[in-house]
């Protein structure tokens, strides 16, 4: 395999890899995957993680990327030139996607690196102030890791590196599950600063990196609409929404989650922020039925759950748990009520999400207005010929 440190002219040749016919257009348009089913030469003498120049059936070439040859996706495009993949390359890139960073004014604290979106498939990486919480995804970037940490620290000078490679698409690509700081040392919880609220997060056992900036400027979109309201965040978490519409002058907000450690968190968020905030330890659906038998009233109702859906084959399964809560979430809204209802499954689209909102609104016997239609934070910069990168929905609606 091509050492991406080793020392080589300006233009250099990888292995080659050729697609059938008639595969390309899709790629040379801009989409960043190559699937199994696309490449005509046979797999098997590759090495997973392995750098590869891609070239079409003609032999004229695409991109440059990375290789799996046991998994689905079994290339990703890192660049279309021939460029040199070491330190450089990295540094350039991690850098660039700073900058985007420090112009929308995110503070010390953001996603630092969103993957295909930043130029860089297969890689996460959340800064949490002096903290950088890496998550590694597949072969190809485990095999570039070493340099890619080197161009981490070089641009950002961290105290502390997490590597938080607990996710079940690393198995997919056969690596192993792990959690360990790699740099530095961590005795408890992170702290930092988001959008003028403070957190302290467990990036090692949390969810994901410990805390989910993708949700920033959907959180702002609050301001004005939930003064003197009575709120009810469920699938709090860390109680960053909750936080939020308190700060936004909110009458009561409750937050609901299942999860004992994180409700733990936001009652620690909201009383290191001053704001008023209960947290319940509860399951969100018993909990919805019971506040609707109880014909209880909200003024604004947030569901904002983890993904109900991790393939394609459980869309019609998903569907039907995102119309519960929504249908319930309906009816305990009182006229004029404000639900902010999201979903973070790249496999259920705008499209579906938007016809789930319909037959919930129907079943619930509620009539609602679309406010708008919001995505992902800009720290989450997605591929436009990829809409798989486009993950996450956002709508708010009024209820009439």
């Amino acid at each position: 395999m091509l050492s991406p440190a080793s020392p080589r002219g300006p233009l250099f040749l990888l292995k080659p890899i050729h697609l059938k016919k008639k595969e390309e257009r899709r790629v040379q348009r801009g989409h960043p995957w190559i699937f199994s089913n696309e490449i005509s030469d046979p797999l098997s003498s590759f090495a997973a993680g392995e750098l590869v120049d891609v070239l079409d059936h003609a032999s004229r070439f695409i991109g440059r990327g990375y290789i799996n040859p046991h998994a689905l996706i079994a290339i990703r495009i890192i660049s279309r030139h021939q460029d040199q993949i070491d330190l450089r390359f990295f540094r350039t890139r991690i850098a660039a996607a700073r900058e985007i960073r420090v112009r929308l004014g995110f503070g010390d604290s953001f996603r630092a690196l969103f993957s295909e979106g930043d130029g860089i498939p297969g890689l996460i990486v959340d800064k949490y102030a002096d903290t950088l919480v890496v998550q590694s995804l597949t072969a190809g970037i485990e095999a570039l890791l070493e340099v890619i940490v080197t161009a981490l620290r070089e641009e950002y000078a961290p105290a502390v590196i997490v590597f938080k490679n607990d996710s079940a698409a690393r198995e997919l690509e056969g690596l192993p599950r792990e959690t360990r700081v790699a740099l530095g040392s961590l005795d408890g919880p992170v702290h930092f600063e988001e959008s003028g609220i403070t957190y302290r997060i467990d990036v090692l056992e949390g969810q994901k990196t410990g805390f989910f900036f993708d949700q920033r400027e959907n959180r702002q979109a609050l301001k004005g609409l939930v003064g003197g309201r009575r709120v009810l965040d469920c699938f709090c978490y860390v109680g960053a929404w909750s936080l939020t519409a308190a700060r936004f002058g909110a009458a009561e907000v409750t937050g609901l989650d299942s999860s004992q450690r994180a409700v733990d968190l936001a009652v620690q968020n909201a009383n290191l922020n001053g704001l008023p905030a209960r947290f319940i330890t509860a399951d969100v659906f018993e909990e919805l039925r019971k506040r609707d038998k109880n014909k209880e009233r909200f003024g604004c109702i947030i569901l904002d759950p983890p993904a109900f859906v991790k393939s394609r084959a459980k869309v019609r399964e998903a569907l039907r748990g995102y119309k519960e809560i929504n249908l319930r979430a309906l009816r305990l809204l009182q006229p004029g009520g404000l639900l902010v209802t999201c979903s973070c499954s790249h496999h259920i689209d705008a499209d579906l999400f938007r016809e789930m909102l319909i037959d919930a609104a129907h079943d619930a016997g509620r009539q609602t207005s679309l406010l708008e239609m919001r995505s992902q934070a800009r720290d989450h910069p997605s591929q436009i010929a990829a809409r798989e990168t486009n993950y996450l929905k956002c709508a708010y609606l009024i209820a009439q």
